[in-house]
């Protein structure tokens, strides 16, 4: 046996263990689900499970102790997040934490009973998770991302970087961004008016259409894009922060992460701080709360984060009120 198979092996054991210990006292340990929409090698989704174990942890939660956790990783396959979800709620789990919206949709064309938290949504009303947002009336609650009035804010946000900008390209993709992409392209085409900027919705359905879009936007002069809130623009972010960079487009971004890898800059809230307040609301189904009783609960945490070495390679002076109003700047 290889010294890696054999150390996971021990670490295996040293979790079984205690479990069977815990059952064999007659005490219940509960169960959490986890279906994630990225692939399991992707270190910032790691990170953000990171932290909701850690608050989990605060709240009196210990793998291995009284709470037992199984995680599956979907890469955005949908025949794999199909089967993913089926095994999760064969499991029968207390509460099952989903990812995003084509977790949580998967899941709740299975079942309408089982918990669902959701972490980071974007129209959980407008995709018929919940009733309302005070309301939610079925079995699924959580936090959402940004309501749609943000997309205004974005292309603000890039005609200040780049004020020579005149068109934008909204890219996103139809089968996993909110409404198929309608939920913020109004409030993309309302801004681009009051800028007298054109705006071009850019639907994208496989990773090569990136280049294609990114290319022919970067033909004309005076181009910027709008990367809009989507599950598959996140896993392949860098791709398009690449593309973008490659081609002299400034682009703005809706996740910090995607400025880390070499983005202009983006503006949006801290997904970490959403999973973080999850595990509190995991918490309170696991002590008889239901999913009903609990409101859909809009993002606290917003950032914006610039970087400067990306804005000089682009040929772009930004502007000292912008830097000033950052809460991170990328030198």
């Amino acid at each position: 046996m290889k010294r890696r198979e054999f150390i996971a092996l021990l670490g295996g054991v040293a979790v079984v263990r205690p479990l069977a210990a815990r059952a064999q006292r007659g005490e219940r340990v509960r169960r959490i689900g986890v279906l994630m929409a990225y692939a399991e090698n992707d270190r910032e989704y790691q990170s953000n499970l990171a932290a909701f174990r850690e608050e989990l942890q605060k709240l009196g939660w210990i793998e291995g102790r009284n709470v037992q956790i199984d995680y599956r990783w979907a890469a955005l396959d949908p025949e794999l997040m199909r089967r993913f979800t089926r095994e999760l709620i064969a499991l029968r789990p207390d509460v099952i934490l989903s990812s995003s919206s084509p977790t949580t949709a998967s899941l709740l064309q299975e079942t309408r009973s089982i918990p669902i938290i959701f972490a980071n949504i974007v129209d959980p009303v407008g995709s018929g998770f919940v009733a309302s947002l005070s309301r939610p009336g079925g079995n699924a609650t959580g936090f959402m991302l940004f309501e749609a009035s943000l997309a205004g804010k974005w292309l603000e946000l890039l005609k200040e970087i780049a004020p020579r900008v005149s068109r934008v390209t909204a890219i996103f993709n139809p089968a996993t961004a909110p409404r198929g992409g309608a939920y913020y392209l109004a409030s993309v085409e309302a801004a681009a008016q009051s800028f007298g900027v054109e705006a071009i919705a850019s639907p994208i359905h496989i990773k090569s259409d990136l280049e294609a879009v990114i290319a022919t936007q970067a033909r004309r002069p005076n181009g910027g894009l709008i990367v809009m809130p989507d599950a598959f623009l996140v896993a392949h972010r860098v791709e398009v922060t690449s593309l973008a960079a490659r081609y002299h487009l400034p682009a703005i971004y809706f996740y910090r992460l995607f400025t880390e890898i070499g983005g202009l800059v983006s503006y949006g809230n801290d997904p970490v701080d959403n999973y973080r307040r999850s595990a509190s609301y995991v918490d309170r189904i696991l002590h008889g709360a239901k999913p009903s009783e609990l409101p859909v609960q809009a993002p606290v945490k917003f950032e914006l984060v610039v970087n400067l070495k990306s804005a000089t390679g682009l040929g772009l002076t930004v502007p000292p009120t912008l830097l000033a109003r950052a809460d991170e700047v990328i030198e």
